[in-house]
């Protein structure tokens, strides 16, 4: 598997699998009606932030993930990251090494701390790998997220020292 950076060719290849995994309602925040021009300028960034794609050796696109600084002004020493894994391919991987990449990205940027703002407590599988690579649960703010399965649950925030 190879991490690069994404350009907007990659954009036709990504929405299918972003588009599912925003409407399914289930991890994001977003609006679950989040139309494609939205959805392209809140993913792609432009520098100092990044946008990277996670592909294997034909070039298919695995998952994708964004970085940025999660606040501005005397903040802005705290990074933030977004991922999100194509269906098809969970299960290999491809969260685990994009997580470690943006954790990378953002010790080389100069950032003292990576925050998750909104983690689902219900996606237990993103919350054990991000405790694994060193996150701790801060805060969880109580029926923060309707679950269109499970109702209201918890929104983690979650924090790694770099």
């Amino acid at each position: 598997m190879l991490i690069r950076e994404a350009t907007t060719e990659d954009w036709p290849a990504i929405w299918p699998f972003f588009h599912a995994i925003v409407a399914a309602g289930e991890t994001f925040t977003y609006p679950l009606d989040l139309g494609e021009e939205n959805a392209r300028s809140w993913w792609l960034l432009e520098a100092p932030n990044r946008t990277v794609v996670a592909v294997d050796g034909d070039g298919t696109i695995l998952g994708t993930a964004k970085m940025n600084n999660n606040h501005m002004g005397n903040g802005s020493h705290i990074a933030s990251a977004s991922y999100m894994v194509d269906p098809e391919h969970s299960g290999q991987g491809v969260g685990r090494a994009l997580c470690e990449y943006t954790l990378e990205w953002a010790r080389a940027s100069g950032f003292r701390a990576m925050q998750f703002n909104a983690v689902v407590e219900t996606n237990v599988h993103a919350v054990k790998l991000y405790r694994l690579l060193g996150f701790e649960v801060l805060g969880t703010l109580p029926e923060g997220f309707n679950h269109p399965e499970h109702g209201f649950v918890g929104l983690h925030i979650m924090y790694c020292r770099l």
